[in-house]
C-alpha cells in the first residue's frame, strides 16, 4: 500500500484516538444518573466524579510534550491505547468512589496524551492541501465517540448494573485502536529530528513520492536548523514564539469557557433540569450526539476551501447567538422542546466549526523545532479549564439557573469572535514550514 492510501490509513488509525477521547468524554453523562446514586454524591461531588478524568487528562496532556519528543508520536499511541482498555475495565468494575475516581484519572491520562498525539501525527503526515481535512477527521471520530456513547448509554438504561456496562464497552475500541497502531509508522517529522533521516525519507516517498519526499526533508532540516538551540520548556517563550504560543493559550481557553463540554458531559442533566423525564433525557441527548456527529462533516467538506480563520468567525457567532437564546428559554421557562432545540443549534455550530478548527489549528500552527511541548501545552491549558468547568458546572447551574449560566458563556463566545477577528491568520494550503514563517513574520 502506498500513496493516498497509505496515507488514509495511518491517519484513520491515529484519528482512532480521537473515537476514544470521545467515548471517554460522553459515557459518563449517561451513567451520572446512576452512579450519583449509587456512590451517595452531592452535587460538587458529583462535579468531582465527572470531572476527575480532566485530573489525568492536564497530567497527561502536560507530561506528553516531553515523552513524545524523546520517544515519538506511535511508541506512545500503543501505551495510551493500554492505558484506555485498563481504565474503561477497571471503571466498569468500582465499588467504591475512590477506585472508580482512581481509574477514571487513568483513563485522563490517556485522553490528555492523544488529544496532543493524534491530532500532531496526522498534521506531521499530512500534505498541505488536504492537512485540514485530515486533522478534520479526527474532530469527526471525537464526535463519533461521543455518538457512541450517547447510543450505548440510551440502549443500556434499562439493565441492571447499567452503568457498569456502559464503562465496559469501551474494551472494544480500545482493542481496535491498540491493533491499528502496530501497523503504522513513526512520525517523518520526529524521525529526521531524531536523526533518522533515511528512515523518514522511506515513509515519505511511500506517501507522496519521491519528488514529495526530497522536498519534505529539505523543508523540515531548514526548518530545524532556523530555530537554533535546543527544545525545552523555557524555549516556547523565546521572542520569536511568544505570539503564536499566545494566541494558542487563548484558544485553548476560550474552547472550554464557550461551555462545549458542559453540555457533552452534562446533557442529561440539563434537560432534567428543563422538565424532561430521565428515559427521555437520554433519548434527546442521543438525538445531540448525532447532530455533534453529522455536522462535523461540514468542516471535514470545508475546512481546506474557507479555512480555518472564517470557521472561526462564523462558529463563534453561531454558539453566542445559540447560548443567548438557551438562556432566555431558561428565563421564560419555556417548553423543553425550546431549550434541546437551542442546544442541538449550539452543538451545530461547535461541530461544524470551532473544534475541527481549533485543533486543526493547534495541530499545526507551532514551529517544527517547539511542536511537541507547544501543542501539550495548548492541549494542557484547555484541559485545565475543561477541568475548572466541569467541575463547577453542576454547582453553578443549581445555584444561580440556567439563564445566567448560559448567558455567561454567550460573552465568552462573543469574547473568542474578537479573539478570532484580530488574531488568527489563515493557515489553509500552506506547509507548516510556510505557517512557520508565518508566524515568524
Amino acid at each position: 500500500m502506498k500513496g493516498r492510501p497509505y496515507l488514509y490509513f495511518i491517519s484513520l488509525v491515529a484519528t482512532i484516538g480521537g473515537l476514544m477521547f470521545g467515548f471517554d468524554i460522553g459515557i459518563i453523562s449517561g451513567a451520572v444518573p446512576f452512579i450519583q446514586p449509587y456512590f451517595h454524591w452531592d452535587e460538587l461531588q458529583l462535579g468531582w466524579g465527572v470531572s476527575s478524568i480532566l485530573a489525568g487528562c492536564i497530567a497527561g496532556a502536560f507530561g506528553t510534550g516531553v515523552i513524545t519528543e524523546k520517544y515519538g508520536r506511535r511508541s506512545i499511541l500503543i501505551v495510551v491505547a493500554l492505558f484506555f482498555a485498563v481504565s474503561c475495565a477497571g471503571m466498569a468494575m468500582a465499588t467504591t468512589a475512590t477506585f472508580f475516581i482512581s481509574f477514571r484519572v487513568m483513563g485522563g491520562l490517556a485522553v490528555g496524551a492523544v488529544s496532543v498525539l493524534s491530532p500532531m501525527y496526522v498534521a506531521e503526515v499530512a500534505p498541505p492541501k488536504i492537512r485540514g481535512t485530515l486533522i478534520t477527521i479526527y474532530q469527526l471520530a471525537i464526535t463519533l465517540g461521543i455518538l457512541i456513547s450517547y447510543l450505548v448509554n440510551y440502549g443500556l438504561h434499562e439493565v441492571d448494573n447499567n452503568w457498569r456496562w456502559m464503562f465496559a464497552t469501551g474494551l472494544i475500541p480500545s482493542a481496535v485502536f491498540f491493533t491499528g497502531l502496530i501497523f503504522i509508522p513513526e512520525s517523518p517529522r520526529w524521525l529526521v529530528k531524531a536523526g533518522f533521516k533515511e528512515k523518514a525519507s522511506i515513509i515519505l516517498e511511500r506517501i507522496g513520492g519521491g519528488a514529495f519526499a526530497g522536498a519534505e526533508i529539505r523543508e523540515i532540516e531548514k526548518s530545524l536548523s532556523d530555530a537554533g538551540g535546543p527544545v525545552n520548556f523555557r524555549a516556547l517563550f523565546r521572542p520569536q514564539f511568544r505570539k503564536v504560543i499566545f494566541l494558542g493559550l487563548l484558544l485553548s481557553v476560550f474552547v472550554q469557557i464557550t461551555g462545549i463540554n458542559t453540555v457533552v458531559d452534562y446533557a442529561p442533566k440539563i434537560l432534567i433540569s428543563a422538565g424532561l423525564e430521565i428515559k427521555n433525557a437520554l433519548l434527546q441527548t442521543s438525538l445531540i450526539g448525532i447532530v455533534n456527529f453529522v455536522f462535523t462533516f461540514f468542516a471535514v467538506w470545508l475546512i481546506d476551501r474557507l479555512g480555518r480563520r472564517t470557521f472561526y468567525l462564523i462558529g463563534s457567532s453561531g454558539m453566542a447567538i445559540t447560548l443567548l437564546m438557551l438562556a432566555a428559554a431558561f428565563h421564560f421557562e419555556m417548553d423543553p422542546v425550546f431549550t434541546i432545540i437551542f442546544i442541538m443549534l449550539f452543538i451545530a455550530f461547535f461541530a461544524s466549526c470551532i473544534g475541527p478548527a481549533f485543533w486543526t489549528l493547534v495541530a499545526e500552527m507551532f514551529p517544527n523545532q517547539i511542536r511537541g511541548q507547544a501543542v501539550a501545552l495548548a492541549s494542557f491549558t484547555q484541559w485545565v479549564f475543561n477541568f475548572l468547568v466541569i467541575l463547577f458546572f453542576p454547582y453553578v447551574l443549581d445555584a444561580i439557573g440556567g439563564s445566567l449560566t448560559f448567558l455567561f458563556l454567550s460573552a465568552m463566545s462573543v469574547i473568542q469572535l474578537l479573539i478570532a477577528w484580530f488574531l488568527i491568520k489563515e493557515t489553509k494550503g500552506k506547509t507548516l514550514e510556510d505557517i512557520e514563517r508565518l508566524w515568524s513574520k
